[in-house]
């Protein structure tokens, strides 16, 4: 009897479904970007400095999920007036709407590394269909947290008048790439 109870233990061990392992962004090393044309002569890049959120990962059951929220106020173009204009009711109306938010689950993988994921972008309090596809991604032990890391290169694009952003168009662009470089820490 010992040995059946052994063996449907190490059984119920073998085949117990693996857990999906939080991991917390890091903001100092996290970067939403986004490129759009201006004038038609040349692409104007930008960044945002603040953001927050979680990634959910279950290598085992290759699933998981992405949580992220921007803050628009921290735009940086590197040009101060630009970065005005672009908080107010033209572009971001950061006043009005001060958080971005992408929601997704991670649909495709490459081997163990997440490949892509589809999700929903909230700009301007409209939800649409955003998809990133994951260019790279890795995982190490943090040399000074101790603590497991992944980083990841991600990016996507979508139109800005989807959103109602139509300010200058269509001298100004509205095809709006994104890039997107993430760390973030696994949670305890």
């Amino acid at each position: 009897m010992k040995l059946k109870t052994l063996a449907a233990v190490l059984s119920a061990l073998t085949f117990a479904p693996a857990f999906a392992q939080t991991y917390n962004v890091e903001p100092n090393h996290t970067y939403p970007s986004f490129e759009a044309g201006h004038l038609g002569i040349s692409v104007w890049r930008g960044k945002f400095t603040r953001t927050s959120g979680s990634v959910t990962l279950d290598r085992a059951a290759k699933n998981g999920t992405v949580d992220i929220t921007v803050d628009p106020a921290s735009i940086d173009f590197g040009h101060a007036k630009m970065e005005e204009h672009a908080r107010g009711k033209d572009f971001f109306n950061t006043e009005a709407f001060p958080k971005i938010t992408y929601k997704g689950k991670i649909s495709k993988w490459n081997g163990d590394a997440p490949a892509a994921v589809e999700g929903e972008m909230t700009l301007l309090g409209v939800t649409k269909t955003l998809n990133l596809t994951i260019n790279s991604f890795k995982c190490i032990q943090h040399p000074m947290l101790k603590r497991e890391v992944c980083g990841a290169d991600a990016a996507g694009s979508f139109k800005r008048s989807d959103f109602g952003m139509k300010y200058g168009l269509p001298m100004h662009g509205d095809e709006m790439k994104v890039a997107i470089q993430i760390e973030a820490i696994r949670a305890d």
